[in-house]
């Protein structure tokens, strides 16, 4: 079986690059399973209705996301009626809406599982490793798949290699996470809120394909995709 995961979907160009592009890549990999990171598709930052149905309507099965996922309000109440729509599993215990979810595809119990990094972030969550090690004590499911949406790529190489063995961007391909340069530098460095916009330039994809072994439901060949538009 194959599976997609698709990094951050970044915007008005990260939407047209998943409409045009995901159905091609579809066809050829003939892909069991598509997961993508939808928390800034929504201009740059969170996720309205209309772009959920919308990016369901390309082909994407269950969507991940990060600390934007409710900032927009209408997200507090549709996250609770869809079914595959992830909040961070270890974010504040009120937030609506799964952190991780079981589903069966092709006679294989999957389990896709999203988690929030601590280093660098606005919102309080708790410790990943803690939250990750609770999941997986009353491990049922024959694959799992973790989104850790973090800051750092430190924090992300270490959970990595913590769990070792147990366990990026489709959008503008200028800027910085997609975005115009001027508002994250000014976060940087005068600690001061700055409204993230898009940055128009060209658009890139960015994902992995994962093939995954039908009798020992291990990952036998990792691909990564990438496409400059």
């Amino acid at each position: 079986m194959k599976i997609l995961a698709i990094g951050d979907i970044f915007g008005e160009t990260g939407r047209q690059i998943i409409k045009n592009y995901l159905p091609h890549l579809k066809e050829k990999h003939q892909i069991g399973l598509t997961v993508a990171n939808v928390e800034n598709s929504t201009h740059g930052k969170g996720i309205s209705y209309k772009h959920y149905q919308e990016l369901k309507s390309y082909g994407i099965d269950i969507m991940t996301s990060g600390n934007h996922i409710f900032h927009r309000e209408e997200t507090q109440q549709f996250i609770q009626e869809v079914s595959d729509l992830l909040r961070p599993l270890n974010s504040n215990p009120y937030h609506p809406g799964p952190g991780t979810i079981l589903i069966e595809v092709k006679n294989k119990k999957i389990r896709i599982t999203n988690l929030l990094g601590t280093a660098f972030m606005p919102i309080a969550a708790e410790n990943p490793y803690f939250t990750l090690e609770k999941l997986l004590e009353k491990e049922d499911c024959d694959i799992h798949l973790i989104d850790f949406h973090a800051e750092t790529t430190a924090e992300k190489n270490a959970l990595a290699l913590h769990f070792d063995g147990k366990i990026s961007m489709t959008g503008p391909y200028g800027g910085v996470i997609g975005a115009k340069p001027t508002a994250i530098i000014q976060r940087a460095k005068q600690g001061l809120p700055a409204k993230m916009v898009p940055y128009e330039d060209k658009g890139q994809f960015n994902g992995i394909l994962l093939e995954i072994d039908n009798t020992s439901n291990k990952v036998i060949k990792i691909e990564r995709l990438r496409k400059i538009f």
